[in-house]
């Protein structure tokens, strides 16, 4: 599993002109799933996300996480981080999970975040989505099963 993660101060997905999710202060979160990846990878992935200290504190040191700031997470099913790019000038997508595999995990990664009290928007899984954001920092990590 491979999530990049993002601070941000707003962000928002929208289909076919319509927002399906939005949230102000938290992070986005483009989620990939491979072959691999059970329930394990997807516990500890949401673990780490919802625990991970990537907010400032008064001294500007990066102490808190996303629950301590009480953030939103916006999430994005992201197959393409499963690209592999190192051959010819076409990415190859086989590292990437198949829907039927992914789409559940996707949703119960979800899930455990919403179990940890944050709350969760979402894009819609396999649809054409239009991404938007304000990073703020800008920080990006990503977080790796």
């Amino acid at each position: 599993m491979r999530v990049v993660v993002q601070r941000t101060r707003e962000a928002s997905v929208t289909v076919a002109g319509e927002v399906v999710g939005q949230i102000d202060h938290g992070l986005m979160l483009l989620v990939g799933i491979t072959h691999e990846d059970t329930e394990k990878e997807v516990e500890f992935v949401a673990d780490k996300i919802a625990n991970l200290r990537i907010f400032e504190d008064e001294e500007g040191k990066m102490n808190f996480s996303v629950l301590d700031k009480g953030g939103q997470i916006l999430s994005v099913s992201q197959f393409t981080l499963y690209g592999d790019c190192r051959k010819g000038r076409r990415p190859n997508f086989m590292a990437a999970s198949r829907p039927e595999q992914a789409e559940p995990l996707y949703e119960l990664f979800n899930a455990k975040l919403r179990e940890k009290g944050l709350q969760v928007e979402t894009g819609r899984f396999g649809a054409m989505m239009d991404v938007r954001l304000l990073n703020d920092g800008p920080v990006t990590l990503i977080v790796e099963s």
